[in-house]
C-alpha cells in the first residue's frame, strides 16, 4: 500500500504555490489531505456532470427508481421518479467505474437533470484491494465526498476512510477498521469507529452462530443489543434493546420463497419501516408513529429496467 501515498514539494511547477502537499494516490485519482482548492467555476462542473451522465448512459444499464413523497398520493406531483446508470472499464491495473442519477422529468434544460455523479477507481496493491470513490451532488458542486477502502481478504482485514474535498479545503470525517475471526463454531467480527473531528469512538461487536447472531454496538452515549434468531427455514426475528435511552425494536423477516421478502421493522412511537423484495422489485416503506397514530407515508419503488 506505501506506493498508493506520494508527496509533492514546491520544486514541482504544478505544485509551487504550496510548501508542501500530500496526496493519496489511487493512479489519476488523486485526494489531497491539506491543500486549499480554488473555486471551481459552477457552471462548468455542471457540465462536467452532465459530461458524466451522457457517459454513464451510453453504456451503462439504468435503473429505475420512483418515489412517493410525505404519503402524497394524489396526482403526478407526488411522484419523484429518478434513473440511475453506471459504466465500468478497466485501465492497465486499474477498474474504473462512473455512475449519474438523473431526475427522470421532462425539461428544457437538460444540464439540470443530473442529480448526482460517482466515480470508483480501484486496483490490487499486493494483498491489498484497495479502491477510491468520490459522489458529488448537482445541489453542493463545490464539495465531493470521498471514500477510500482497503480490504485484506486472507487476513480477514479492512479499512475504511471518509473525507470531504472541496473549494474550502479537505478533512478527513471518520476512519473505521474491520476484522473477522473464528471462534469455535461461530464468526467475530469487531468493527472500531473514530469521528475525527469530535474523537468520538464506537466499536460494533457481532457474533455470528449460524441460525442465532448477536450484535452489540457501544459508544460514551448509548449501547445497543440486538439479538437475530432464525425460527425456522421462513421467518426470522430480530429484537433489539437500547440500555441507556430504554428504546426497543422488532425485526421480522418472513421469507416468501423464490428469494423474495419482506421485512418490517417496528420502533414504538417513532416509525414502522417495511421492505418488499419481490423478483426485480424493491419496495420500502416508511411510516412515521405518533402514539398509534400513522402521519403519513413515504415510499419508494425499485426495479432494474433493461432497455
Amino acid at each position: 500500500m506505501a506506493d498508493a501515498f506520494r508527496s509533492r514539494s514546491a520544486t514541482d511547477p504544478s505544485t509551487a504555490s504550496t510548501a508542501s502537499s500530500c496526496f493519496f494516490n489511487l493512479g489519476f485519482f488523486k485526494i489531497p489531505l491539506d491543500q486549499h482548492f480554488s473555486k471551481p467555476n459552477n457552471e462548468n462542473m455542471k457540465f462536467a456532470l452532465f459530461a458524466v451522465t451522457i457517459a454513464a448512459v451510453s453504456a451503462g444499464r439504468p435503473q429505475l427508481s420512483i418515489q412517493v413523497r410525505d404519503g402524497s398520493f394524489d396526482g403526478l406531483d407526488g411522484l419523484d421518479p429518478s434513473l440511475t446508470w453506471s459504466s465500468s472499464t478497466k485501465s492497465g491495473d486499474y477498474d474504473l467505474e462512473v455512475g449519474v442519477d438523473v431526475a427522470a422529468r421532462p425539461t428544457a434544460d437538460l444540464a439540470s437533470l443530473p442529480r448526482s455523479a460517482w466515480g470508483v477507481a480501484s486496483r490490487s496493491f499486493g494483498a491489498w484491494g484497495v479502491s477510491a470513490r468520490a459522489d458529488v451532488e448537482r445541489d453542493n458542486m463545490d464539495n465531493a465526498a470521498i471514500e477510500v477502502n482497503a480490504d485484506n481478504s486472507g487476513d480477514d482485514l479492512s479499512f475504511k476512510l471518509f473525507a470531504n474535498a472541496g473549494s474550502s479545503g479537505s478533512s478527513v470525517n471518520r476512519i473505521e477498521a474491520t476484522k473477522s475471526f473464528n471462534s469455535g463454531d461461530a464468526r467475530v467480527t469487531v468493527n472500531p469507529r473514530m469521528d475525527v473531528a469530535s474523537k468520538d469512538v464506537d466499536v460494533t461487536i457481532g457474533y455470528d452462530a449460524g441460525r442465532t447472531n448477536v450484535e452489540v454496538e457501544a459508544s460514551q452515549q448509548e449501547q445497543t443489543l440486538k439479538v437475530s434468531q432464525q425460527i425456522d427455514d421462513d421467518n426470522r426475528v430480530a429484537p433489539s434493546f437500547a440500555l441507556r435511552s430504554g428504546k426497543v425494536a422488532v425485526e421480522w423477516e418472513r421469507n416468501l420463497g423464490d428469494d423474495n421478502s419482506l421485512t418490517t421493522t417496528f420502533r414504538p412511537d417513532e416509525e414502522i419501516e417495511m421492505e418488499w423484495k419481490d423478483a426485480d422489485w424493491t419496495a420500502n416503506i416508511q411510516m412515521p408513529l405518533s402514539g398509534n397514530a400513522i402521519s403519513g407515508a413515504n415510499v419508494s419503488v425499485k426495479r432494474e429496467v433493461n432497455f
